[in-house]
Order: C-alpha cells, then sequence, then structure tokens
C-alpha cells in the first residue's frame, strides 16, 4: 500500500511539473518571454567536441588549470574541417596559451559568448530584443524589425544580428563577425563565418540553444552546436562587471616592454 501511494504521488508531482514546464511567460504579443539571466552548464569552452579530463596550458596552475571532461556539444560528434584548416586547428592548439582570443581579452563572439563560463541576460520588450554579456562587457541586438534587418555594415566581435520567430523558437542569423577562436583549444572561424541560432524555450527554467556554423574557408560543410541553456534563479542573480584587458595587459604588450624593465623581455 505505502508503495502504491508513493507512485501515484510521484505520478502527480511529475503531471505538475509538466504543467508548469509547458506555461513558460509570453509577452503581449504572445511570443515566449526570454527575459533573465542565463547560463550553459557546460565545459566546451574548454573543447566544443568531446574531450577528457587533460593537464591544463600552463602547468604551473596543476589541477586547477586541469581540463574539465565534457562529451562535447558538436551534434555531429567531430567538427568537419578542411585539411588545411585542420592543420591551422592542431598549432592554434600548441599555441592555445597565448593564443587564445579569450587569452588576449576580445569578446567571445557567437556562438562562443553563449558557453563561456559566464552568465548573461536577455532583455525583451515587444520590439527588439538585446543581450548582454558578462565576458568583457559584450552587448548585442537582436534586430526583428525587417525594416531594421541587414548585412553587417561592419565586422565586430559579436556581429549583426537579424531576428524572426518561428513559431516558439527565436531564429537568429548572426553575420559581419571577426576571426575568433571558439573554444581554449584551438577551433576557430575566420570573419567568413555565418551562424544561425536557435532558442526554444522548454520550460521558464531552460533553453535549448542550437546554432550552425557555414565557413567555407574552414569548414567541409556547415555543422551544429547544441545545449541546454538554464535560468539564473538567485534572488542576488545579476550580470556582474568582468573587464579583463588588465589582466591580458602581459600577452598583449609585454613585447613591447624595454629590456630591463621587467616582465617579458
Amino acid at each position: 500500500m505505502f508503495r502504491l501511494k508513493l507512485f501515484l504521488c510521484l505520478l502527480l508531482a511529475a503531471g505538475s511539473i509538466s504543467a508548469q514546464e509547458a506555461d513558460f511567460t509570453r509577452t503581449n504579443d504572445g511570443k515566449p518571454d526570454l527575459s533573465g539571466i542565463w547560463q550553459a552548464l557546460t565545459a566546451a569552452n574548454w573543447d566544443v567536441e568531446g574531450h577528457p579530463a587533460s593537464q591544463g596550458a600552463v602547468e604551473t596552475l596543476g589541477a586547477i588549470g586541469a581540463v574539465i571532461p565534457d562529451p562535447g556539444i558538436v551534434v555531429e560528434g567531430n567538427i568537419p574541417y578542411l585539411a588545411s584548416a585542420l592543420k591551422q586547428r592542431n598549432e592554434n592548439f600548441l599555441n592555445r596559451r597565448t593564443g587564445d582570443t579569450e587569452a588576449r581579452c576580445f569578446m567571445g563572439g557567437i556562438p562562443r559568448s553563449n558557453y563561456m563560463p559566464h552568465p548573461f541576460q536577455i532583455f525583451q520588450t515587444d520590439g527588439d530584443i538585446m543581450m548582454v554579456y558578462q565576458y568583457a562587457g559584450g552587448v548585442r541586438n537582436i534586430f526583428m524589425n525587417p525594416d531594421d534587418q541587414m548585412e553587417a555594415p561592419v565586422d565586430s566581435w559579436m556581429g549583426w544580428s537579424n531576428g524572426r520567430w518561428e513559431g516558439d523558437t527565436l531564429v537568429v542569423e548572426v553575420s559581419g563577425l571577426m576571426a575568433n577562436w571558439l573554444d581554449r583549444s584551438g577551433n576557430f572561424a575566420t570573419e567568413g563565418l555565418r551562424v544561425t541560432e536557435r532558442y526554444t524555450p522548454m520550460s521558464p527554467w531552460h533553453l535549448m540553444y542550437e546554432a550552425t556554423l557555414e565557413d567555407p574557408a574552414v569548414f567541409e560543410r556547415p555543422w551544429t552546436v547544441r545545449f541546454p541553456l538554464y535560468k539564473r534563479m538567485e534572488e542576488n542573480a545579476r550580470v556582474m562587471e568582468f573587464k579583463c584587458p588588465e589582466f591580458a595587459e602581459e600577452i598583449l604588450y609585454g613585447h613591447l616592454r624595454k629590456p630591463g624593465t621587467g616582465g617579458s623581455e
């Protein structure tokens, strides 16, 4: 009898959760309200492909700098590199300590900014959508009005984003991105990268994120990353300041210092 009651309680609880999951907030025009602070719980910033735990790029950090194992976020399993680009990726890996654009405090770009170990906030109205990233103070506007949509007038770290709704999924076409690394392992794309993002609400507390990357100079064909984004629910959750240029001065400018003044010589 006790087991039967427990089973029934679990069924009722599951039904309640399912009902709550379907009941995400909507804006005045009936679209899902994606507003909130979101964060990925994946180690893809180390390597978007699946990888085991390993020694970090700076051995003196010991276990603190060790690579966290992760099954990866690449839907196809591996990135379909052109042979020449794969050679460049391998060279990037050898120079990852100083070559990574994150090490230099450059903005993460898209899609990397969405799986870095930092939260970001979505501001949504009945018009356009803004995303504010903790890492390096990155900001992007999603232009939802067709009259405002265009090809990127100039390349930038966060690119130019044109958005539309397909049912309950926010679809964003991103162009005009700077050449950037996709993770700390040397995976990369050029300024020819075009990204199609899809944000699909799965419950009030998480979104399914998907991004398809196209860059004919680097990849044999388009490929896709997919992972959930989780809503930060702490009462004091907020996007804080993480301006990192002062952390990257030695990497960026150490070679310019006169010999005998300290630092790199």
